[in-house]
């Protein structure tokens, strides 16, 4: 991690625990906001309008957090307006790298090796992990937001007058409920896999685990339409939907959540699927960063192997690219 800007240790998975072996994630530290006008918004300072082309969003597709903010991009229509430059899944001695494998990018803007690099160019006195999502300012060259939970909702809102859209995935007549839903699926279910795969105690480990469960039993329960809140897809589906898609193929085995897979909830796995199917969707998974980068924790898996499947997600991940593949070739088909 990062000590006043100097590189000053090897990347471990867990930096901080309480005192029951709990993981305890780190708080972000850039809490900006691009706004339509540049002004203020709930956390940080002004100064970000929202331009086309201005601001760069780094992402691993390994991870969850960023994915968020990838997914968003999609559903908004925002591919033109804020490039993203994607990191190599495989996590290093100093954390999150540049190239060197299919589908990760090099730095455009800077030629750096290592995401901590950007950090430090940010701010030369930063301590902490050099986390993604990371959201860019290519005109003033800092951070304006590493926060994903900021960054989901500042893409559904800010580039309205540039990139107008239909989709609102946090409708103020539901924030009030996506607010209350989005607490127990992030502490239970988003951060309770990181909780199970990363505690340093029993008890810690089977706490988080019946968390998850929990969680997913009740989710399970609670759909009775397309989405979580009926026919109206929100930022509390995408919030969900990065975890369950990461299961089978990661958690279950290597965080050790094996009590139950995704494939074993019937209406939590139509609803991932149904999720995935919408256009673009695909685009943001690669099962392939997945489980090479969660494999690659040394801390969890020192040999670095990793499973050969499981075939229900690569089944399901070949049918939808073949489905995207056909539309886009006969566009306006009807099925």
């Amino acid at each position: 991690m990062l000590v006043d800007g100097k590189w000053t240790d090897d990347w471990q998975p867990v930096q901080k625990a309480d005192d029951k072996g709990r993981f305890v994630r780190q708080v972000s530290g850039f809490r900006n906001w691009i706004t339509p006008d540049g002004s203020a918004g709930p956390t940080g300072t002004g100064g970000f309008k929202a331009e086309a082309g201005r601001y760069r969003l780094y992402v691993a597709l390994i991870c969850p957090w960023a994915s968020r903010a990838l997914i968003a991009r999609k559903l908004k229509g925002l591919e033109h307006i804020i490039p993203v430059t994607v990191v190599n899944p495989e996590l290093t001695t100093q954390g999150w790298g540049f190239g060197g494998y299919p589908g990760a990018d090099d730095d455009p803007l800077f030629g750096a090796t290592y995401m901590h690099e950007l950090y430090t160019r940010a701010d030369p006195n930063f301590t902490g992990r050099a986390t993604v999502p990371v959201l860019w300012d290519m005109k003033q060259n800092v951070i304006v937001n590493n926060e994903s939970a900021d960054i989901l909702r500042m893409l559904d809102t800010a580039f309205e007058g540039l990139v107008p859209s239909n989709i609102r995935l946090y409708p103020q007549d539901l924030s009030d409920e996506i607010d209350a839903l989005n607490m127990p699926i992030y502490e239970k279910l988003n951060n309770g896999v990181y909780r199970a795969g990363f505690a340093t105690t029993q008890g810690a480990y089977e706490e988080a685990v019946d968390g998850i469960f929990e969680t997913l039993d009740m989710l399970e329960v609670r759909l009775t339409g397309d989405y979580l809140f009926g026919d109206r897809l929100t930022e509390t589906d995408i919030r969900t939907f990065v975890t369950l898609i990461r299961f089978d193929a990661a958690y279950h085995g290597l965080f050790k959540t094996n009590r139950k897979q995704i494939a074993d909830y019937p209406l939590l796995s139509a609803y991932m699927e149904r999720i995935l199917r919408l256009p673009g969707m695909i685009d943001t998974v690669s099962i392939d960063h997945i489980t090479r980068g969660y494999y690659s924790i040394k801390a969890l898996n020192p040999n670095g192997i990793r499973p050969v499947g499981p075939a229900h997600i690569e089944d399901l991940m070949a049918s939808v690219r073949a489905d995207s593949a056909n539309d886009a070739q006969h566009p306006g088909k009807v099925a």
